[in-house]
């Protein structure tokens, strides 16, 4: 990927975070949106660390198979709009977006993983 990309992946997950700063649960979605930030800049450097990626990965996914119920239901519910406004009126909005918000963080770092190239093993 080009560099400018990755840094404009970082300056867009760091954007994220800082918007999360007046949400009640603001320290795991800013955690979970530098992480991706960190491991953009890394790209763009031409320095992925794997582990950050799989850490970032599983506590992302782990979260995300947690709202899957609620997504689903908001699903049965045929789908209501999510977009009326930045305040949830009803619990399934907030949910919705939760886990709208964490697939787009497991596509990204999905796509970083898969870019990311294997630890050279050492020669014996």
């Amino acid at each position: 990927m080009n560099r400018y990309l990755h840094f404009a992946v970082a300056l867009l997950f760091t954007l994220f975070a800082y918007w999360q700063l007046n949400d009640p649960d603001s320290l795991a979605w800013i955690a979970i949106y530098l992480s991706i930030a960190v491991v953009a800049g890394l790209a763009a450097f031409g320095r992925l660390w794997r582990p950050l990626i799989y850490a970032a990965l599983a506590a992302t996914g782990i979260w995300l198979v947690f709202l899957i119920p609620d997504f689903i239901d908001w699903m049965r519910m045929g789908m209501p709009t999510i977009t009326g406004s930045m305040k949830a009126e009803a619990p399934h909005i907030e949910l919705t977006r939760e886990f709208l918000g964490l697939a787009i963080c497991v596509f990204t770092l999905l796509a970083y993983l898969r870019s990311a190239r294997p630890s050279p093993r050492p020669v014996n």
